[in-house]
């Protein structure tokens, strides 16, 4: 059994080859093979958001605080809040972030398929982004 204490591990800033706008990550776990569960607290900005991106073995996102979006590629903007849950099935070509005006944190969580749990792929553009919520 491991324990990791409230502070013992830093908060850092997203790599931002991944994501646009300030994002800051705080590490949840990261579990030691045969376990494959990665999981990260995600706290973003106004207008701040992951590039397009997918999971070998999908992701979970369950959003603590703020509004947020999440699309799907091909598909519409939806909006996220509290308590919601969003379940990306492997593969999934998506990104995920706040609104333009309110900031947004969510868990995400996902498993390791031979060590890689994410496929980064290209920013989402400002045009993408503003597309209508639908």
């Amino acid at each position: 059994m491991d324990i990791h204490l409230a502070g013992s591990r830093p908060t850092r800033k997203a790599p931002p080859e991944y994501f646009t706008g300030n994002v800051m990550q705080d590490p949840i776990i990261a579990a030691e093979p045969p376990a494959r569960l990665v999981s990260t607290r995600v706290a973003f900005e106004p207008g701040a958001r992951t590039a397009w991106h997918s999971h070998p073995l999908g992701q979970t996102l369950y959003v603590v605080e703020g509004v947020g979006r999440v699309q799907a590629k091909g598909g519409p903007i939806r909006e996220i809040r509290p308590g919601d849950v969003v379940w990306i099935p492997p593969g999934e070509k998506h990104w995920h972030g706040a609104s333009p005006t309110n900031g947004m944190t969510h868990i995400a969580m996902q498993e390791a398929l031979d060590g890689s749990y994410a496929t980064w792929m290209e920013k989402v553009t400002d045009a993408e982004y503003s597309e209508k919520v639908g």
